[in-house]
């Protein structure tokens, strides 16, 4: 149970009276068996002077959380007006009247009803006043009064949170902080003791301590290493009455974790790796990983490889792989088994981040050896060059020599090798090769003005394994000779002024050649000899691989010679000489006084290089000509008579109708229409004959049906009779197939190409009884000649 300290109810009187106060009896529970109240009386000599209203107080005090079973006694009002004779009645008004307070009508007496509790509310405000029972009238001015509740140790203190989580870095020094706890007490901080807190540790010890007063958390032990021991967990323990006997107290928990700091070097797990590689890994192509250990965390952890010594230092590479902090080997050149077979490298790892505090514990790096053996591979050949570059004369026999090319196979085996030329860069084979030594030559004649240059690829294939094969770029150039003579750049035709004088150029002359000599270009120019003694004109050699003509006489005369050809001879200067004759027509021409041409001759100035008068009168004869044989033609064809589609008698075509179903094939035909020989009386008169050229429309005979036509075999000879007598009817050849033929026909298949089926010989002799019509099939038919007789 608890314990209550004495308090006393003080009645005070509010200025300018004194203020009197007596203690209540002391009790533990209960009400006090004897009531001591404070009156306040006017008889008294000692006071100055006397207030209209005879009582005043001003406040209560009440202890919290009272425990008793009967109502808690607060105090006692009392009026001096008061006989005794229960004339008076005491009112109470305000927070908790007649709920929490209650006051005794007739006595005054005040008493509490429930617990209080000062954290919800700690001080209440009533009025008091004292009435007249029979009149109902105040005979005291209404007086207000405080309770105000007294604080008792009842509130533990509470944290501000339950769980607090911090961090501190490892190795820290003695003191470090961590974090601040935060504890609170609802009791009256100003009264007693109550909400005066210490901070104490329960667990944690002795890695951290808390300060008493402030509640901050620091590391109490050296060198705390996260490797170790990475989590902490810390219980801080607040507790009032400043820590003493009988206090309140709660707990929470601090969650300390220990931060990484680079205090740990990386460590190889073994000194030495091996790997091995073919000697055919192109340069970039990973060997091997390898991979130091690091104890921290985070960019503490990061490596870097580097390999600082060793004799493939320059033939192979290290890389850190980021996410996994392991370093891949790589191949940084081509390797060679022949040349080198095992290497030796020295790789080094380290912290690229270091912590100079921690630098005392030793170098953050470490190193392992690493051994590489080479794989031997079997290699496709090797060319002694990377490009081959080749020249021959233009004029060079077939089969010379231009060179050779040499591959051998890089392997300890040293296969032999043959050589051939790869035809889809030699479509033309102008050049071939010698599988065993690789001799170049050539296999037709070579024409430098045609192609200079000679792209080709060698292929070297190992004899025994020819999937193993290289290929080497040969480039042939062809050098020149001198096998072109040189010729005008242009085709020349000037002209010259009747009214010219002597020594007069009236043209330049320039020549070109297809051969490129060393030396350059150096052209001579003259006159063919059989024109230098009676020509008109001359030629002057400018020594500059031009030439100008002049004339040779004053005045020319174009009635006397209109044109003039003159043969000029242009030789080069390289071995051997090549020369040409080339002409230039020189044509004489009216000109006015600055020497302009006006007018020469009509076909050299509308048609220089056109057809002459009498080419083009024949043309326009041959053209009339055609038309005159179009007109003809077209007028001849109006008035030809209509003729059949076959215009020759040689022209026999047989049309074989095939029907292979009984029921509709017959509509399938445009030969012949079965419906007549269903029913021959329903012939169609509008239909027009489909075997003549239709240029005229004519009506059809129309001819009787026969009546008794009750077999085809009748229709067919009627029908037969009819085309016999028809001028304008083709003999064509009809056969038809039908589910039902009747008995027969007298005109039987006459088609050559159901002939070829039977074995025996046919008689064609009834062919002469058809009428002239026929006469040519009984002509080809009915003669005692054929193929089996020949």
């Amino acid at each position: 149970m608890r314990t209550y300290r004495y308090f006393l109810l003080l009645f005070w009187v509010g200025q300018p009276y004194p203020t009197f106060s007596t203690p209540l009896s002391k009790r533990t529970s209960g009400f006090p068996a004897k009531k001591r109240t404070l009156e306040l009386s006017g008889n008294s000599k000692n006071e100055l002077n006397r207030s209209k209203r005879s009582w005043m107080w001003n406040q209560f005090f009440l202890l919290e959380e009272y425990t008793g079973s009967d109502y808690q006694y607060v105090g006692k009002l009392h009026s001096d007006q008061d006989r005794g004779d229960g004339s008076l009645k005491y009112i109470l008004s305000g927070d908790g009247a007649g709920d929490l307070f209650i006051i005794n009508e007739n006595t005054g007496d005040i008493q509490a009803t429930k617990r209080l509790d000062r954290e919800e509310k700690p001080v209440y405000i009533l009025r008091a006043q004292a009435i007249n029972r029979k009149t109902g009238r105040p005979v005291e001015p209404e007086s207000e009064f405080i309770i105000k509740i007294h604080d008792i140790n009842d509130n533990e203190p509470i944290f501000t949170k339950e769980v607090y989580t911090a961090t501190v870095p490892e190795m820290s020094d003695v003191g470090t902080f961590v974090v601040q706890v935060t504890a609170t007490d609802a009791d009256d901080p100003t009264y007693g003791n109550s909400a005066k807190i210490v901070y104490s540790i329960l667990q944690g010890q002795p890695y951290f301590s808390v300060e008493s007063e402030t509640g901050i958390i620091k590391t109490a032990l050296l060198n705390m290493d996260r490797e170790n021991r990475e989590q902490y967990q810390v219980v801080i323990q607040a507790k009032d009455m400043g820590g003493q006997m009988g206090g309140l107290s709660g707990t929470t928990t601090v969650n300390i974790t220990l931060t990484d700091v680079n205090d740990n070097p990386p460590r190889f797990p073994q000194s030495t790796y091996q790997f091995k590689t073919p000697e055919s890994s192109p340069p970039g192509t990973p060997i091997g990983r390898i991979k130091a250990s690091d104890a921290d965390l985070g960019e503490n952890a990061e490596i870097e490889y580097s390999i600082t010594e060793g004799e493939g230092l320059d033939m192979f590479d290290v890389i850190t792989d980021q996410e996994t902090q392991e370093g891949i080997i790589t191949v940084k050149k081509l390797l060679d088994f022949e040349k080198k077979k095992v290497y030796s490298l020295k790789v080094e790892a380290s912290n690229p981040h270091v912590e100079p505090r921690f630098l005392y514990l030793g170098p953050f790096k470490d190193s392992a050896t690493v051994k590489i053996m080479v794989e031997d591979v079997d290699e496709p050949p090797v060319f002694s060059k990377l490009a081959y570059i080749l020249q021959i004369r233009e004029d060079a026999q077939i089969n010379t020599t231009i060179g050779s090319v040499t591959a051998q196979d890089p392997d300890a085996a040293r296969n032999p090798v043959k050589y051939s030329v790869d035809r889809h860069t030699d479509m033309d084979r102008i050049f071939n090769i010698d599988s065993g030594n690789g001799s170049i030559f050539t296999s037709k004649l070579l024409d430098r003005e045609t192609l200079l240059w000679h792209n080709i690829t060698v292929i070297a294939t190992e004899i025994n394994n020819p999937k193993q094969s290289s290929r080497v770029p040969l480039y042939i150039k062809v050098l020149d000779v001198n096998d072109n003579p040189p010729e005008f750049a242009e085709f020349y035709e000037t002209f010259v002024c009747e009214k010219a004088k002597a020594d007069q150029l009236i043209q330049t002359l320039r020549a070109v050649d297809k051969d490129d000599p060393y030396s350059g270009h150096q052209f001579s120019f003259s006159l063919a000899p059989e024109a230098a003694s009676g020509s008109n004109f001359t030629i002057q050699d400018n020594k500059d691989n031009t030439a100008g003509i002049l004339t040779r006489k004053n005045g020319y005369s174009r009635h006397e010679m209109s044109t003039y050809l003159l043969p000029v001879v242009i030789s080069d200067n390289d071995y051997p000489v090549q020369s040409s004759t080339g002409t230039v027509t020189v044509r004489v021409c009216a000109c006015d006084h600055q020497g302009n041409m006006q007018s020469c001759h009509a076909e050299a100035l509308v048609h220089p290089t056109g057809l002459s008068t009498g080419a083009l009168v024949a043309i326009l004869l041959c053209i009339m000509t055609l038309l005159v044989t179009v007109v003809l033609f077209a007028a001849l064809r109006r008035q030809r008579k209509k003729e059949p589609l076959i215009i020759s008698k040689e022209d026999i075509r047989d049309n074989i109708v095939s029907y292979n179903d009984e029921g509709g094939g017959e509509e399938d035909t445009q030969a012949f229409d079965i419906g007549t020989l269903r029913n021959p009386e329903a012939i169609e008169d509008s239909k027009l004959r489909r075997d003549i050229v239709p240029e005229a429309l004519f009506l059809p005979r129309r001819t009787p049906a026969a009546c008794d036509n009750t077999d085809v075999r009748d229709f067919i000879n009627q029908r037969l009779k009819e085309n016999d007598t028809d001028p304008t009817a083709p003999p064509y050849d009809s056969l038809a197939t039908f589910a039902y033929e009747g008995t027969g026909s007298v005109a039987d298949s006459l088609s050559s190409l159901e002939s070829v089926t039977t074995d025996g010989d046919q008689d064609y002799e009834y062919l002469s009884d058809w009428g002239p019509r026929f006469k040519k099939l009984a002509d080809m038919y009915g003669g005692v000649d054929s193929d089996k007789d020949s």
